[in-house]
């Protein structure tokens, strides 16, 4: 287990590197970047003093060096100018889009995506589940059916195009907002019981929004393996064994299904926040989505490189995850390879 970690760390490190790479490649390869589009609409409105301000951020982050050295001074493996030391040091860099630094930018956002995240993950896996083992242990009952039905609609309807008729009918039916992650008090103040209690709230919207598609998709996959699983050899010689029809399943079958999802924890959490940018937008989120989204459109390179990877450090954390998990669950998956 020590090497497989050691192994499993070396690669991760080696990937971010190779993601790191792509990223920052990715987001300057659209010509120009916010300082030089930003220079270029100062000159044509004559505006002297702001140009001289932002050709300075251009010295100081060193932004009219090549590709090369700009990217290895972001990454943290060159020295910057003016004290900048790279991501590898803590520094992610300057927002030039909203004038401060990176770090303040994300902020609360961060932490508010991955609670956000974390809710949707529980209430996919906590609604999904018990549905599917129904569905799958009684096939072609009224039950299965109407799980069936409900999943084609969950897999149907877009996610924002939901966040819109809630957002609509719950003002119109009960006069209230559901924009947000807190009310309208709380916005910008220290954290104290009552906020965190809004918090929670108006976390329920946006968990069922956002995880509507995915419990439906995971109900209708995890019913297609548990039959699959239910019809094997082993399942039908352990209940003639005397096995508990309940005992039998949960210890057998319904381990076996679950490792297609165990296996798709590193695509999860991405896909999640990639997933909800839309949502974010309809509902007002305060989370990462909309910020990346902003930030890609005017070329924020130090902003939308820092989320980017924030996100891909999910995926391999999440990918080291799963298979942890995957060999605790399934004994016939081992760590190393056969002898």
């Amino acid at each position: 287990m020590i090497r497989f970690l050691l192994r499993r760390i070396a690669t991760m490190a080696v990937t971010m590197l190779i993601i790191s790479a792509l990223v920052f490649f990715i987001i300057k390869l659209p010509p120009g970047d916010f300082l030089t589009n930003q220079i270029a609409e100062l000159r044509a409105q004559g505006e002297s003093a702001s140009i001289a301000k932002a050709e300075f951020l251009i010295r100081q982050y060193g932004l009219e060096k090549p590709a090369w050295q700009q990217y290895l001074v972001w990454l943290g493996v060159m020295p910057g100018p003016n004290g900048f030391s790279g991501l590898l040091q803590g520094d992610w860099g300057w927002s030039f889009e909203y004038d401060k630094p990176v770090v303040d930018v994300v902020g609360d956002a961060l932490w508010l995506t991955l609670l956000v995240n974390f809710a949707v993950v529980i209430f996919i896996h906590l609604v999904a589940i018990p549905i599917a083992i129904y569905s799958a242990t009684r096939q072609y009952s009224i039950g299965d059916y109407i799980a069936t039905f409900i999943g084609y609609i969950g897999l149907a309807t877009p996610s924002f195009l939901l966040a819109l008729i809630l957002l609509y009918y719950m003002n119109r039916w009960f006069g209230i907002s559901i924009g947000g992650l807190f009310d309208a008090q709380y916005a910008g103040q220290p954290w104290t019981w009552d906020k965190v209690q809004s918090l929670l709230s108006h976390l329920v919207v946006p968990t069922v929004v956002i995880g509507l598609g995915g419990t439906a998709a995971m109900i209708r996959r995890m019913r297609a393996n548990l039959l699959d699983e239910l019809g094997k050899q082993y399942y039908v010689t352990a209940k003639a064994k005397g096995l508990g029809p309940t005992k039998a399943l949960l210890k057998y079958p319904f381990r076996m299904s679950l490792n297609p999802f165990i296996a798709d924890i590193g695509n999860l959490l991405p896909q999640l926040v990639s997933g909800s940018v839309l949502v974010s937008l309809v509902l007002s989120l305060p989370t990462v989505g909309p910020i990346l989204l902003s930030a890609l459109k005017s070329q924020d390179q130090f902003l939308a490189g820092f989320i980017l990877m924030f996100v891909a450090v999910l995926t391999v954390v999440g990918m080291l995850v799963s298979d942890l998990l995957l060999a605790w669950l399934d004994p016939r998956i081992r760590m190393g390879g056969a002898r």
